[in-house]
């Protein structure tokens, strides 16, 4: 019985270790991480980075999939949540750069003035939508 358990529970460890890693090796291939640390002059430090996401990635697989808890109180929710907020929006930033996602939209529509303000929407819209999930449904 207990050998069933480990071997799951190596499984779930290798499982998420995969996934990490692809996640990692997503973005960079993407080119995200080096506009994130060129963006931020912190290119010296870009393994660090890549250490990082990985080991962030893989350590929330297992929050997520074994269920472990982390209690430090609502203020640490807070804060958290910011700092997942200010990641994330980053990362989005980074990857819409990366794709020249707002170059092509503007040569399109044939905008020449504005861009500033769509993208101002599009990040008040952003976080609309997440307060609406988070507090309505």
């Amino acid at each position: 019985m207990w050998q069933e358990e480990i071997l799951l529970g190596v499984a779930g460890i290798c499982g998420g270790a995969v996934v990490a890693v692809a996640l990692a090796a997503f973005i960079i291939e993407l080119g995200i991480l080096p506009r994130f640390a060129g963006i931020t002059h912190t290119a010296d430090h870009i393994f660090l980075y890549e250490n990082c996401l990985m080991a962030g990635s893989f350590l929330g697989n297992l929050l997520y999939i074994y269920h472990l808890q982390i209690s430090f109180g609502k203020p640490f929710v807070g804060i958290t949540g910011l700092f997942f907020g200010i990641f994330l929006g980053s990362w989005i930033i980074a990857l819409v750069e990366v794709v020249n996602v707002f170059a092509v939209m503007a040569r399109r529509m044939g905008l020449k003035k504005g861009i500033g303000w769509i993208v101002l929407c599009i990040a008040v819209g952003k976080i609309m939508g997440s307060l609406f999930q988070f507090f309505i449904v």
